[in-house]
């Protein structure tokens, strides 16, 4: 099978899952400007989330370049990661609607460690595929951005029952780790 069609497909849901979100936004009723200030904390969720959907489009289209084949198991993985991060709508509205409050922020902080463990599968799953001496192989020696990332998720979600608010800016902090593209895949394909 091509990975072609994988691909088309993740960008399908992923472009999808953006749509969802930005029509959770409501127009105000008003005309101003402080209109806008009851919508602060929903805009927020929706500007990190739509970041966090950009990682992983971006992330998930290099590691695609290095993949050359996909199986069924590596369909399965993608599903995984794709389910996921379907989710993210649904924890961005009830992050943002209840203003960043220990609950919401903590099951949005879960669902963005499921997002990573599962594009972490996925990475793996490719890996195995494409075998030890592959371009893959080499690019993901190291795992130490992963393992970090999953440790501040961790951290920020057990803190969102205590400091919602600083455990939101653990989880960006992740963003931030991973806003340019995984540049060990693509020094690896050069």
């Amino acid at each position: 099978m091509t990975k072609g069609r994988l691909e088309a497909f993740s960008d399908g849901v992923l472009a999808i899952i953006i749509t969802i979100m930005v029509l959770g936004l409501q127009i105000p009723h008003g005309d101003t400007f402080a209109d806008l200030k009851p919508l602060l904390f929903k805009f927020l969720s929706y500007i990190f989330s739509f970041i966090y959907v950009g990682i992983y489009w971006n992330n998930h289209h290099h590691l695609f370049q290095a993949v050359n084949h996909v199986n069924g198991k590596v369909l399965w993985a993608n599903l995984h990661l794709l389910f996921w991060l379907s989710i993210l709508p649904f924890a961005t509205a009830w992050m943002g609607e209840n203003n960043f409050t220990k609950n919401p922020v903590a099951l949005y902080g879960f669902i963005l460690l499921m997002c990573a463990l599962a594009f972490n599968i996925l990475q793996k799953i490719c890996l195995d595929l494409e075998g030890k001496d592959s371009a893959i192989a080499h690019a993901l020696k190291s795992t130490l951005k992963e393992k970090l990332s999953a440790g501040i998720y961790i951290s920020g979600i057990v803190l969102s029952f205590f400091y919602p608010l600083i455990s939101v800016i653990f989880y960006y902090t992740v963003a931030l780790l991973w806003i340019i593209p995984d540049v060990r895949i693509e020094k690896t394909l050069k």
